[in-house]
Parts: structure tokens; sequence; C-alpha cells
């Protein structure tokens, strides 16, 4: 005998609402099987994925209403579950920003720089580096009796210092190197915030790619050295501001890191080739003369790409016309130099002197870069208290693109 025995009982649910449970058993061949309905739904239909009742995923049990009024409330509760939902969903969604993400580096001088690699123990670097040229034969005679007089022996850890700052590649993972890098970018752009380590944006300082260590690989850490001691020295601030703003001219434009590069590896062959060893004994000094040095020819190529109206084309040429220049006349290059601080200083370079660009839309950085006369002295006043080394072959040519 087969059949259906349906039992209907009526219970207070959820809520204190009716509900309507049914019992109902199944009579096959004799035997029973007993199913419990709620509401017109056996639990298998009203249970669905993550324990859901009747497939809300909000609303774990749903009760039977008797009265409209109360399905409006049973509603109105569920939508304040499903915004609650939405406003932990978009919590989880929130990535953290760590401090260190909100705080720029502090900007480094160059001094404190030059100090890391003092106190740095660059004895590999030392070992490879080719601080002057050999010379054999007729050539080596010719520059004992004609040449220029030999550097001091006093001078010249100073001067293996310089050659093996110009071996030491970029190093992400040094804090100081990356505080250089930092605050080149800031200093040309005016901006206050780190910007990433690689990415376009560093095209915008004149480097030719987004990792500025490809093109340090010519002059290793002195060509960043340079441009560092560019920016952070406040008498010839103003300087380098001129240059990078005619490196962004529409039709003169070059990349400003880049021929600033090639500017510290002109100085670099100047001292090798002992050019400025009279000069460094005179002062008893090197890494001073080679930082006037290589500001004097940035100067020289500068007046003479804006006055001539060279463009990127005439870049080869250019500067092979400098090298030969600054390194036959050294005295007199360095004479420009400060004789253009002198016009600067006395308030009438940007009016007066025919070789500097004008003034008539300033960076809005530029004010206040003459103050500090502390800090200019600190760029001037290089202290040396220790001794590095660097290696020839990555002295190779910094070219233009």
């Amino acid at each position: 005998m087969e059949g259906v025995l349906a039992i209907t009982v009526h219970t207070e649910g959820l809520n204190g609402f009716p509900q309507e449970c049914k019992q109902t058993e199944d009579l096959t061949n004799g035997h029973s099987k007993c199913t419990t309905i709620l509401n017109g739904l056996s639990p298998g239909n009203c249970i669905k994925e993550n324990g859901n009742l009747n497939g809300n995923p909000y609303l774990k049990t749903v009760p039977s209403l008797a009265a409209g009024g109360n399905q409006t409330k049973t509603e109105e509760v569920s939508l304040e579950v499903e915004r609650a939902q939405e406003e932990w969903d978009a919590l989880e969604s929130i990535q953290p920003v760590l401090a260190e993400d909100l705080t720029p580096s502090p900007l480094i001088s160059f001094n404190e720089a030059l100090q890391h690699f003092q106190t740095t123990d660059l004895g590999d670097l030392l070992k490879n580096i080719q601080p002057t040229i050999h010379r054999t034969g007729l050539a080596a005679i010719t520059h004992f009796l004609f040449g220029p007089p030999r550097l001091h022996k006093d001078l010249l850890e100073e001067r293996d210092l310089v050659f093996a700052i110009a071996q030491c590649s970029l190093d992400n993972g040094h804090s100081v190197h990356m505080r250089v890098l930092q605050t080149v970018y800031r200093k040309l752009t005016c901006t206050r915030a780190d910007c990433p380590r690689y990415g376009p944006h560093w095209e915008n300082v004149g480097f030719q790619g987004s990792d500025p260590a490809t093109d340090l690989r010519g002059t290793g850490f002195l060509g960043l050295m340079h441009i560092l001691y560019f920016v952070m020295d406040p008498e010839i601030l103003p300087l380098a501001r001129d240059i990078y703003r005619l490196s962004q001219h529409p039709v003169q434009n070059f990349p400003f890191s880049v021929m600033s590069i090639n500017m510290t590896r002109i100085a670099l062959h100047a001292l090798r080739e002992e050019v400025l060893s009279k000069e460094c004994n005179r002062r008893q000094q090197v890494v001073a003369v080679l930082n006037d040095f290589y500001v004097a020819t940035f100067l020289h190529l500068y007046q003479l790409w804006k006055n001539q109206q060279k463009t990127i084309s005439d870049s080869g040429h250019v500067l092979k016309e400098v090298e030969l220049f600054a390194k036959k006349n050294p005295k007199q290059i360095l004479k420009r130099l400060e004789g253009y601080l002198k016009e600067r200083r006395a308030g009438t370079g940007h009016r007066t002197s025919p070789d500097t660009l004008s003034h008539s839309n300033p960076s809005p950085c530029d004010t206040g870069s003459q103050a500090g006369s502390q800090g200019g002295k600190e760029g001037k006043e290089i202290n040396f208290i220790g001794v590095c080394e660097l290696p020839p072959e990555m002295e190779g040519e910094a070219r233009l693109i």
C-alpha cells in the first residue's frame, strides 16, 4: 500500500510569528519516511549555499509573515544587512599606507655624501683605478719637461678617492645612494615628495630612460655626485636651473643629466691628464677644484649652446669643442666661472650678462635660492677625511642620443 500521510502542526516561529510545519509520511511498501515541511518548503529546498535560507546571502532565516507590515520590516532589516556587508567589503579592499611612504627622505648635502665615501672601504675599487696616463718614450720625456706639474703627494689620496667614486655603481639598497638620487630629482623639479625608483619621470630631469643607473655607467656615481653638488650649492643653483630650463627649450632642448655626465667625463679626463694639477696644488684641494672645473665647463657649454642656437643635432661637435677648450684653458675657464658668480652676487648677472637666460619666467622654487650662506660655505669648504679608488674601464664616454 502506498500513500502519503500529512500532519500539520502550528508552532510559534522566529520573532513570535506563527509558522506552519507539516510532517509528511510516505508510505511505500509498508515502510514509512517522515519529512518536515516548513512553510511549504522542505529543508532541502530552503537551504542554499553557505547555509543561507531561501538563497538570501544575508538572512540566515526568513520566517513566514502573516501581515504585509511585517514583510516590510524584514525587507528593511535585509537592506541594512546588505549595506553593512557592502561597507565591510569596502573596508577589506582598502590597502594600508605605510608611514614611510608618506614621509619624503631627507635631502642630502654634497659633503654628507662625500663623507660616506671617505669612510667606506673602497679597497677593491682602488686596485683598478688609473689616476694618470701612462706615458712612455718621448711622450714621457716631453711631459716631464714641458707638461704640467705633478700633483703633490699629500693630494694623491684625495685624487684616488675621486676615481674610486667614479667606479662605484648606483646601489638601490644603500640609503645614501637613494637620497642622492631623490635630492637631485626634487631640487630640479621643485617637488617635495620622493619619486619612484624606476619610471619615465626620470626623463623629465634629462636621463635617457626609466633607470638613471644606465646613464651613469660612463662616470659611475661621480656623475650623480656632480649633479648633487650643482643643485645643493645655493650660489650655483640658479645657474643649474638656468641650464635646466634651456634643456627644456622647444628647439634647443637636450637631456640635462646626460649632458651633465658628459661634463663629469671631461673633468675626469682633465684630472687624469694632470691638467688640473697646478690648480689643485695651489689650493691644496682636489675635490673642490674638480667640482669647480665641472661647473665651469658646464657654464661654457651653456653659453655656447644658448648664444649659438645649438640643438641636439650639434651635440657631438659641441662636446668635442668644449672638451678641447676646457683642457687647453683650465685657468681661463675657472676664471670665467668666478666672474659669472661675482656678477650674480652683485645682482647684475641676470640683467647685463649676454650669456645668461632671461628670468622673465623664473621657477617658483628659485625664490630663496640665494639664501643660506652657511649652505654655500658647506658646498665650497670640502674637508677631505678619507680614502677610496675606482676602475678606469667604467669611464667610457657618455654620449647623447
